[in-house]
C-alpha cells in the first residue's frame, strides 16, 4: 500500500495550503492510502484549539480535522521544536498530535512512497 506524508509548514487562514493539504489527505485516505500528517514551523499553529476563523472572513476548515479517525488517519504529528519555537506545550494541541524530534520527522519522511509540503 502507498504512503503519502503531507507536511503543513504555513499558518492556517493565511493561505490556502492548509486547507488544500487537508483536502488531500481525505481524498487519498478515502482511496486506501496510508496518509500520516506532520506539523513544523507554523503549521503547528492548525492544532491550537478553539480557533474562529470567522473572525478574520474565512471559512472553518480546521473543524475538518475532526474527522481524520473517519478516514482512517491516525499518525498526526507535531514538531517539538516548532512548538517550543512558538511556545506551545505540544500535550496541549488538540488531535492528540504526538511530539516528534527533527531526527523522528526526518525517519518519518523517510519511509514515505510520497512526500507533499502545503
Amino acid at each position: 500500500m502507498k504512503s503519502l506524508t503531507i507536511l503543513f509548514r504555513h499558518a492556517p487562514h493565511s493561505t490556502a495550503h492548509g486547507r488544500e493539504g487537508l483536502d488531500l489527505a481525505l481524498l487519498s485516505a478515502s482511496f486506501e492510502q496510508t496518509v500520516r500528517l506532520i506539523f513544523v514551523d507554523e503549521g503547528v499553529l492548525h492544532l491550537i484549539d478553539n480557533q474562529d476563523s470567522e473572525l478574520i472572513g474565512t471559512k472553518d476548515y480546521i473543524a475538518t480535522l475532526k474527522a481524520l479517525p473517519l478516514y482512517d488517519i491516525e499518525e498526526v504529528y507535531a514538531c517539538q521544536q516548532s512548538c517550543m519555537d512558538l511556545s506551545l506545550d505540544p500535550a496541549a494541541l488538540r488531535f492528540n498530535a504526538q511530539p516528534l524530534l527533527a531526527k523522528e520527522i526526518s525517519q518519518q519522511l523517510s519511509v514515505a512512497n510520497e512526500v507533499l509540503v502545503f
